[in-house]
């Protein structure tokens, strides 16, 4: 077994698991988590694809199996699958068992204001780059969608997203070669800023805080979407 898939792996375990706790219920959400994973992770593949192509980044063949679909390994793309499930997951642990602690409105606002101007600023900085040009871009337009958002998810994920880093550094810093004699995604830095958190790009955790935040925004469009095909078929049936 690789050392990607068994990250892999050690990732899914206990959130696929657990995902019938009593209080959380989480398979409960499958239907719009799964058709939400597929409809971002297309788009986070199809510039992973491109990435690799003009070398702006890559994988160490070391470190993950032969399987390759467009210049990816199979282990690239059951990520798409894993890390946002596993990530979501902890998203709603959070809020089932403390949905008491979120942050007020104001406070919200004025946090996604001020990231806004700084993302604005470093993508003015850093259009040269590639990775981080992308980054910082998704970043910014999830903040964007969400402020749009009425369900108030960046009171609680905002908090949520500080929990989710802490396992997101344990396996993306080994991805990236903590505790390693190389890494297993490598990182053209000509593409990056270059500050890096252990071996971690500083673009990853805005890589992250999108690639759920997108998620979670289109979760929760479907579970509207749901609720209210379910309420018209009531009225049908009671006409």
């Amino acid at each position: 077994m690789s050392l990607y898939l068994f990250l892999l792996i050690l990732s899914i375990f206990f959130p696929f698991v657990l995902s019938f706790d009593k209080k959380v219920q989480f398979y409960k959400t499958w239907g719009s988590l799964f058709p939400s994973i597929f409809i971002i992770g297309a788009v986070y593949i199809a510039v992973d694809i491109y990435f690799v192509k003009m070398g702006i980044w890559g994988f160490n063949p070391v470190y993950h199996s032969q399987i390759i679909i467009k210049g990816l390994p199979i282990e690239e793309w059951l990520f798409f699958l894993v890390i946002p499930y596993s990530s979501i997951f902890i998203h709603y642990v959070f809020i089932s068992y403390y949905p008491k602690i979120i942050l007020t409105d104001t406070f919200v606002k004025i946090l996604t204001s001020i990231l806004i101007v700084l993302i604005l600023v470093i993508i003015v900085l850093n259009f040269d780059k590639a990775y981080t040009l992308f980054n910082f871009t998704m970043l910014l337009i999830a903040l964007l969608l969400a402020t749009l958002d009425k369900s108030k998810i960046l009171n609680s994920y905002f908090i949520s997203f500080i929990i989710i880093l802490v396992p997101f550094f344990i396996v993306n810093g080994i991805l990236t070669g903590t505790l390693m004699n190389k890494e297993v995604v490598w990182y053209n830095n000509s593409e990056i800023i270059g500050f890096r958190l252990l071996t971690v790009p500083i673009e990853d955790i805005g890589y992250a805080f999108s690639l759920i935040l997108l998620n979670l925004l289109l979760i929760n469009r479907f579970q509207r979407i749901n609720i209210h095909r379910k309420r018209n078929n009531s009225s049908l049936q009671v006409n």
